[in-house]
C-alpha cells in the first residue's frame, strides 16, 4: 500500500534547498516578511500553496513590488550621496 497523502508544510531546510540559498536566508526572509511562514515549536514551516508561488517568482525571475521598491531606494540614495563622483567618473 503507498502512502499517498501531500505535504501540506515544508521546513526550512527544504525550502532552501528548492531555491538555492542558505537556511539563514530564509530566516531573514521570513523575519522580513517576505516568506510566510507558521511556527510549529522551535521550528517554523512553510505552507506549500506559499512554496508553489516562491517557486514560481524564482523560476520567472520576477521582483516583486517590495524588492523594487528597495532598490529604487538604493539607486536615489547612491545618486544623491555620489552623483557629482559618478557624473566625473562617466566622462573618463
Amino acid at each position: 500500500m503507498e502512502n499517498k497523502t501531500k505535504k501540506l508544510h515544508i521546513s526550512v531546510a527544504e525550502l532552501a534547498k528548492i531555491l538555492g540559498v542558505s537556511r539563514i536566508t530564509v530566516f531573514k526572509r521570513i523575519k522580513k516578511g517576505q516568506i510566510p511562514a507558521e511556527k510549529i515549536g522551535r521550528a517554523y514551516v512553510i505552507s506549500m500553496d506559499n512554496v508553489n508561488e516562491l517557486t514560481q517568482e524564482a523560476k520567472n525571475g520576477a521582483l516583486t513590488g517590495s524588492q523594487k521598491e528597495v532598490i529604487k531606494e538604493a539607486v536615489e540614495k547612491v545618486v544623491k550621496e555620489y552623483g557629482e563622483t559618478l557624473r566625473l567618473l562617466g566622462k573618463e
